[in-house]
């Protein structure tokens, strides 16, 4: 089965179960998967929906971090309950050592001397973690491994 597949029944089941937060969500997912299917003009396949779903949980990290700033703890708590159920259909996150050494091994395969090869390890890089890690994080860690 495939992920809009999972979605479409993920969806069903939480009208089932009246679960109004997570039918939301995934409802949400479907909406910009097709409106990036109308942009592209082709159907897309998992790995590019798994990039839409990749921003969509980058999106809902940013918010409840501001919502938190902002003394909204409420709104925070919805954001993180809505990223909860985008992770579901990600796949599995990589940890911070995992990440390492993959970044490592990136760097050498590469030849990565400093950190003016940033680029070329971060292109190598991007598809392997793509909906795995946080970009951020792994621009911080690309860019601190090349400083050391």
């Amino acid at each position: 089965m495939n992920l809009q597949d999972r979605l479409t029944q993920a969806m069903k089941e939480a009208m089932k179960a009246k679960d109004s937060l997570r039918l939301n969500t995934i409802r949400g997912v479907r909406t910009a998967i097709k409106n990036k299917e109308i942009e592209t003009g082709n159907p897309l396949d998992d790995d590019a929906v798994i990039g839409v779903i990749s921003s969509l949980a980058k999106q809902r990290r940013e918010s409840a971090a501001a919502y938190a700033e902002g003394g909204r703890p409420e709104l925070a708590a919805k954001e993180e309950a809505e990223l909860q159920v985008l992770q579901e259909f990600l796949p599995a996150q990589l940890s911070e050592e995992e990440l390492k050494a993959l970044i490592a091994e990136t760097a050498a395969a590469v030849g990565a001397q400093g950190p003016k090869d940033m680029g070329r390890v971060m292109k190598e890089l991007t598809p392997k973690t793509r909906g795995r890690a946080d970009g951020k994080l792994v621009s911080e860690l690309v860019r601190a491994h090349l400083a050391g």
